[in-house]
Formats: C-alpha cells, sequence, structure tokens
C-alpha cells in the first residue's frame, strides 16, 4: 500500500457504490467504520446529484471492535430492507472492514430477506475501483438476468447499452447521444445500465439482440459473460471522434442485419470542417500528451492525431487490467505507453516530453497548471466543473464537436498572448497607446532597442523554415525580423529551430 496525496482511483467499494447510486431499486449495505462514510460527498457534492447514494453503512467505531460487529451488520441490512424496500440488495465490506472477517455475504443470506441479496467479494488490497465497478455490475447481471431465452421475431433489432455509471465522465450526455443514433439507425434500446436501471430491468437483459459496450472498464466482464451465456455480440468500437463514431455505426449495421447506412447518414459533427479550416492550421503538430482511463485516452489519442493533426508524445493510463490495449495503441505513434497510478511519474513525464497540450483526468489538469501548459480533461477522475449542467458528451458526432471546443480553446487563449507579444511595439497595441476608436494622435510606443549591426548574412535551416509556417500568416513576418535580429545581435549565421524557440521566449519577457 502506497500513502499518496492524490489517487486516480478509490477502493474496490466505490466502485461498486458507482453502480448502486446510478441504478433505481438497489440498496448497497456496506460494512464500514465511521471513516469510510463519505459517498455522500462524492456524489451529493461533486456529481451534484439530487438524491443521496442508497447506501447503509454499519458504521462501528473502535468500541464495537470487541464486540459483536457480525450483529451490527445484520442489523444494519434488515433495518435498510424495512426502510427502503429494494428490488435488490448488494451487500460488502469496505478495506477497514475486510479485515474483520465477518462475511457480510453469509450473514445476509441468513437474515432470508425477501429480496435477491447478492454478496460481493471485492480485494480492497489488490484491486481498486474500476474493478470493482465491473466486478459488481458482472454480479448483478449474472444473479438477475436468468437464463438463456428464445428472443421473439420483431421487425427492428434491440440492443442493451452497457457501462455508464454514476460519477463517470459525461456518461449521462454520452448515453443520450447514443440513443439517438441508435434511434437513427432503426435499433430500439432496450436496458440502458447500469445508468438508470432497475434490478427488474435486468431480469430482462437477455431479450436484446447484441449489446452496446460504451465503458469497457465497467462493463466489459459482464458483456462477455452475455455473450456466453445469452449469445448477445458485442460492439467493440467506442464511439467517441468522427472516425470512431463511423466505424461504430459499421459494426452496429453489422450485429444488427441492417442496410450500410453511414454514406447516407447526415454528419452533424463540424469537427472536420474546422480541423481543416485556415484557423486550425497554427494546431498542426502541436505537441500532446495523454493520459486517463484506458477506453478515452485510446479514443483522444486517435482524435488528436487523425482527426486534428496533432503530434501525440506521450500516451499512458492507469487502468492496468488494460495495460495492454494501451500498449498497442502507443506502438502505433511509436511510443512505449506509461501504466502507473502515481501521478508523481505522470507529473515527471509532462516535464520531460513538455507537450504543449496535456489531455488528461483532474489530476493532469493540476499536473499541467503548475508547469504552465494547457490542458483539457478527457477522463475520471474528474471534479464538479466536469458535470456541467448543459448537455456536453464526448461520444457520437456531437461529442466530437465538445471535443473540437474543449481540445481547442485552451491553444487558442495561448495564440491570443502570442499575438500581444508580437505586437506590444506596435503603435496601435503598446502599453501607453489610447484606444483606436476614440481617434486623435497616438502616442509613441516605447523606445526600441537600436538593431545591432552586423556583417553576419543570417540564412534559415530547412527545419525551422518549416517551423514558422506554423506561425499564422498574418504575424509571421514579425515573428521572422524579431528572429532573424535576435540572431544577428547573437552572432549566428544559421537560425535553426532552437533560435526560433530561444527568440520567441526572448521577446516574450
Amino acid at each position: 500500500m502506497q500513502l499518496t496525496l492524490w489517487t486516480y482511483e478509490g477502493p474496490p467499494h466505490i466502485g461498486a457504490m458507482r453502480v448502486a447510486t446510478a441504478m433505481r431499486g438497489l440498496h448497497y449495505v456496506l460494512h464500514a467504520p465511521q471513516g469510510d462514510t463519505y459517498a455522500d460527498l462524492l456524489f451529493t457534492m461533486i456529481e451534484r446529484r439530487g438524491a443521496r447514494p442508497p447506501v447503509t453503512y454499519t458504521t462501528f467505531q473502535a468500541r464495537d471492535l470487541g464486540s459483536d460487529t457480525a450483529e451490527l451488520f445484520k442489523n444494519a441490512a434488515r433495518e435498510a430492507y424495512e426502510r427502503f424496500s429494494p428490488e435488490a440488495m448488494i451487500v460488502g465490506a469496505s478495506c477497514t472492514a475486510e479485515l474483520l472477517q465477518d462475511d457480510p455475504g453469509g450473514l445476509a443470506k441468513a437474515l432470508d430477506l425477501p429480496c435477491p441479496v447478492i454478496p460481493l467479494e471485492l480485494p480492497a488490497y489488490q484491486k481498486k475501483e474500476n474493478w470493482g465497478a465491473a466486478e459488481t455490475f458482472y454480479r448483478l447481471v449474472r444473479g438477475l438476468a436468468g437464463a438463456k431465452r428464445e428472443r421473439r421475431e420483431r421487425s427492428r433489432k434491440s440492443c442493451n447499452i452497457l457501462g455508464p455509471t454514476a460519477l463517470g465522465f459525461r456518461c449521462r450526455d454520452d448515453v443520450r447521444e447514443i440513443e439517438t443514433l441508435l434511434e437513427t439507425l432503426g435499433v430500439d434500446v432496450n436496458v440502458v445500465a447500469p445508468l438508470g436501471a432497475s434490478p427488474r430491468d435486468l431480469t430482462r437483459i437477455g431479450d436484446a439482440d447484441f449489446n452496446v459496450l460504451l465503458y469497457p472498464e465497467i462493463a466489459l466482464t459482464a458483456a462477455q459473460w452475455l455473450e456466453r451465456t445469452h449469445g448477445q455480440p458485442f460492439t467493440r468500437t467506442v464511439p467517441i471522434g468522427v472516425g470512431a463514431t463511423r466505424d461504430f455505426i459499421t459494426e452496429v449495421e453489422r450485429l444488427a442485419g441492417l442496410d450500410a447506412a453511414v454514406a447516407k447518414m447526415a454528419e452533424p459533427s463540424r469537427l472536420p470542417w474546422y480541423s481543416r479550416s485556415v484557423d486550425s492550421t497554427y494546431l498542426t503538430g502541436k505537441r500532446v500528451f495523454v493520459f486517463g482511463d484506458a477506453t478515452h485516452a485510446i479514443a483522444a489519442a486517435r482524435i488528436a492525431r487523425d482527426e486534428l493533426g496533432f503530434t501525440v508524445v506521450g500516451l499512458g493510463t492507469y487502468s492496468r487490467e488494460f495495460a495492454r490495449d494501451v500498449r498497442e495503441a502507443a506502438a502505433r505513434y511509436g511510443l512505449e505507453a506509461l501504466v502507473t497510478d502515481d501521478y508523481l511519474e505522470v507529473e515527471a513525464k509532462v516535464a520531460e516530453l513538455q507537450p504543449e497540450l496535456v489531455l488528461g483526468t483532474q489530476m493532469e489538469r493540476h499536473i499541467a497548471k503548475r508547469l504552465g501548459v494547457p490542458c483539457a480533461t478527457i477522463s475520471a477522475p474528474v471534479h464538479v466543473q466536469d458535470f456541467p449542467a448543459r448537455y456536453s458528451p464526448q461520444m457520437g458526432f456531437e461529442g466530437a464537436n465538445v471535443i473540437f471546443d474543449s481540445w481547442v480553446h485552451p491553444l487558442m487563449m495561448g495564440l491570443e498572448e502570442h499575438l500581444l507579444t508580437m505586437f506590444r511595439d506596435d503603435v496601435e497595441f503598446h502599453d501607453a497607446a489610447a484606444p483606436s476608436h476614440l481617434g486623435g494622435k497616438q502616442p509613441a510606443p516605447p523606445a526600441a532597442i537600436a538593431p545591432v549591426m552586423s556583417d553576419i548574412v543570417v540564412a534559415w535551416a530547412d527545419d525551422a523554415e518549416r517551423e514558422l509556417k506554423k506561425v499564422p500568416f498574418f504575424v509571421r513576418g514579425k515573428a521572422r525580423r524579431n528572429t532573424e535580429k535576435f540572431a544577428a545581435e547573437r552572432g549566428l549565421a544559421t537560425i535553426t529551430v532552437e533560435t526560433l524557440y530561444d527568440a520567441k521566449a526572448y521577446f516574450a519577457r
């Protein structure tokens, strides 16, 4: 166990809370000491949910350890059923209570409650939050889905949407976006789970023809079991980005037996046009570091390179269960993946690579702020500002629009600062200049440094010329003159890329 200031994932019982809080009619009885009762903070303060999470704690204290803590659990479980009348209950222990070995599953079974009770065995000292959520959802599906049944013939195919949970990154809006997309394709949605589902809904999860797997970290295990047991294939493509959404549509058409409709669908995303527009040429080749859960990190790297023209210089994840997938994705960019749950390792890597944009979690937002690098959030863990009131999906064609805005705006703010620096000595833009719309004679700009006379003829290296072309055309001339002046003053006969950036840093002071 490692003592740390920040953590990407909590213990596995937090994952179980995310599933329980996402669902309706499900209650979680958690054997936990008084200090582990922080679910309300997670879901009502960070996610801003309108209801308290459906979690009951035993909240034993130090003085209870010498008595019967098992009896405390049985009382808590019995009272939870009497108070909330859930359709089903899950029971388990927190990391601290696990040491007591009270066996919540066996204790709950002995109570013979009049609803399904599903025990959770979540090894807190070997596994973490996403694994806990995946195991909880799998146990619920396996315990409630029932045996395989014959599906009746329907005019339209149907699917389940699997994976969205409470505290997930934009899950609410992703589900809405994908439901709309499936409706456009002519596919009905049978059950969305865990988010918004009830235990009764899970009993009919086997009625669908196939499953749409949106969040593999949460629902891959359940989707694999449903494929083996109920004969339901599942999608492998997560529709984040224009290219992935097109691939997702093709996959859904194959699973649903539909005629190809990609060419017929009007794509509402403006990302492809924006990324080809003159305003975005400034962004081409920008160095990007990507870190997050495996699903969002892999998707972000693809969008960054293939759809926005960025250069991916780093790719990593804290999701060790999906490390192989991230390593394979990193290899496509000629990189070695960073697989770690230590934020200090991530910070050291960002400092080493010196990217121009960081795409990551809340942790990377803090890291980027300390290092003075623009950042956009792409993955949980996140804080309250990443649960917006507005519609803000990451998936589908509208999600691609949101991604373009979220990623490009931090860089464009950097461009504004760059322009202010480039024009600071111009007659209309220096600090002493009066507003131009008021007319009258403008005061003279601050005296410029007299150029150093030199017999050196400054030449530009080919790579420096190419780098200069990335500067917006309307300030490129000034950047060229400033750089040549900088080189001449220092007796440099050839301007390299390093000289160009040294000059930029000098004139930005």
